[in-house]
This record gives structure tokens, sequence and C-alpha cells, in this order.
């Protein structure tokens, strides 16, 4: 039970780490998340698990790891603020260890109004920030917000997320360090097409020092179509799409543009091995999880460490 992550050992031995996204469904089934599961193990170190995402009202993230927990996978616990008080959120998390989760991914989370409850009540009692010092503490600290003492403190690698896209640019990267100076010690970015633009933002974290300070997942979302690619650039916040990227989804037939989207993952995946400060990969395809392994092997990634 007290045994550390497939995630942390692997990136604590620098081995270029890969993660993949898993949503849950927006039902009870349990084969459904037990499903995704195996077709990512093996291929994957670690396997996030959304927290209604979008706002919509799917499998609570918690259950959906303990199934993964049961398949023999590492999930990683995907967290918002939008849902819970700090009684909740500090309840759930004591809860993920207890159940031998052993990471965690801290958000605010998508605004209710996107998705299919616009009319509930947003918490943000606290923000993904605090969310990250209260884990902290509770782990290091043994102490829950506030001071009370833990009979037994939570043990969590302890991850947050990045946009270097949005703007202001130059924010983003005091945005990072607040983020590890609360105690984050893992990141995964705003999926990556313009690598131009990231390797512009990897040279501040470089400057602030911070790519020795935290481990950086580089975000990857295969496109499924150039109409994917055109709706996610113009509709997605803090999206940078090239129109490069979009021109060459459509230089292809239709019937062809999923097997372009994995070829243009497999080519960022390879630009990013590259890029100093650049850790591993997070690889978010949305609800197309089979996509993973084509896309783990041709970026040379298979098989993954034992540690």
């Amino acid at each position: 039970m007290k045994t550390d992550s497939q995630l942390k050992k692997v990136l604590n031995r620098g081995e270029f780490a890969v993660t993949a996204e898993c949503g849950p469904p927006k039902g009870a089934d349990p084969e459904a998340v037990r499903n995704k599961g195996r077709i990512l193990k093996g291929y994957v170190d670690s396997v996030n698990v959304t927290d209604n995402q979008t706002g919509v009202v799917r499998l609570c993230s918690l259950a959906a790891c303990a199934l993964l927990k049961q398949e023999g996978l590492d999930p990683v616990l995907q967290m918002v603020t939008r849902d819970r008080n700090r009684i909740a959120l500090q309840s759930d998390i004591l809860g993920a260890s207890a159940l031998g989760i052993r990471n965690i991914l801290c958000l605010s989370g998508d605004h209710q109004s996107f998705g299919n409850q616009p009319h509930s009540k947003g918490v943000f009692d606290i923000d993904s920030v605090q969310l990250v010092q209260a884990v902290r503490q509770m782990r290091d600290r043994g102490h829950i917000i506030g001071g009370d003492k833990l009979t037994e403190p939570p043990r969590l690698f302890i991850g947050a997320v990045a946009n270097p896209f949005a703007d202001p640019f130059k924010y983003r990267v005091a945005r990072l360090a607040t983020k590890v100076d609360a105690g984050a010690e893992f990141i995964q970015t705003q999926c990556i097409y313009n690598l131009n633009r990231f390797k512009e933002w990897m040279g501040l974290v470089k400057e602030y020092g911070l790519d020795n300070q935290v481990y950086i997942l580089g975000g990857i979302t295969p496109l499924k179509s150039a109409r994917m690619a055109e709706y996610m650039a113009a509709q997605v916040a803090g999206m940078d799409i090239p129109v490069e990227i979009i021109n060459r989804m459509k230089s292809v037939p239709a019937k062809e543009q999923r097997q372009e989207g994995i070829r243009i993952a497999v080519e960022t995946i390879e630009a990013l091995k590259e890029i100093e400060g650049v850790h591993g990969v997070h690889i978010m395809a949305i609800e197309w999880e089979d996509a993973v392994p084509q896309i783990v092997e041709e970026g040379k990634l298979f098989p993954r460490p034992e540690v």
C-alpha cells in the first residue's frame, strides 16, 4: 500500500514517461472503464481519469481509478475544485490514498456552463493552486487545512496542469512557478500542435529554473479529422493549432485523416523527445483510446520500462 506510483518511479529514474487519458462513461457500467484500461495496459506508465470533464456528468473519477487499480494499472486521479468544497476534496484525497491510488492531478475544472448541467452551482471553495497546497501539507505535514492532525497521511504524487499557449504568454511560466512552489511535482500540458511556441515556453521554463524542479509531460491529442482541427482552433480557449496543421489534415481524403492525425502525433512526440526539460508525454486521445498503442509503438516508446 505504501509503495510509490509507477509514474513517480519512471520519472525518478530519468525515463521518458508516457501517460494517457481515460474518460469514464456516462453511466454506471464498470466494464466500460475496465475495457479502456485493458487497451492501455502495458503501453503507458499511468492512466489519468477525468473528473466530469467539460462539466458533463460521468462515473466519478475516484471509482474509475479504483477499477483501473484492480486491472493492474497505475491511475492518476483527476480532481477539480468546481464541484467540491474543501471538506469533500480532503475527504476524497484520503479515500484515494486508502484505495492505493498514488497519483493526483489538481485542476479547477471546466465551467459548468459548458456541460449538461449548466444551472448547477460551481463550488470553487479553493482554487487549483490551493488544492495542490492542501495535498502537499496533508502528505508531508500530516494535517488538513486549518491544522488538524491526520491519523495517517495520504501518499500521493502531486500533479497540476499548464497551458503554454494561453495569453498573456509570459504569465504562463509565472503561473507554473506558483504551482511548483505550492507543491506540484509533475505537470501535464495543454495539447501541443505549435511546436515553435512550445519551445519558446520551454525556454522561459529553463530561465526560471523550473525544468529542474518539476517533471513536464507534453500533451498530445491525435486529430481525428480536419473538421476537429478547425473546431478546436476556433472554439477551444487556449488552443493553438497552426494553419499548416489544419491544411495538412485537409490535404488527405477524409477516410485517411485519422491516420494522418496519428502521424502528426508521432512526429510531435519525436520532437518533444529532443527538447531539454521535457520528461514525457501525456496522450489525450478523446474517446479514441485504441489509438494509443499505435501512437506509443510508432513513437518508439514501447515497451515501457519495468521499475
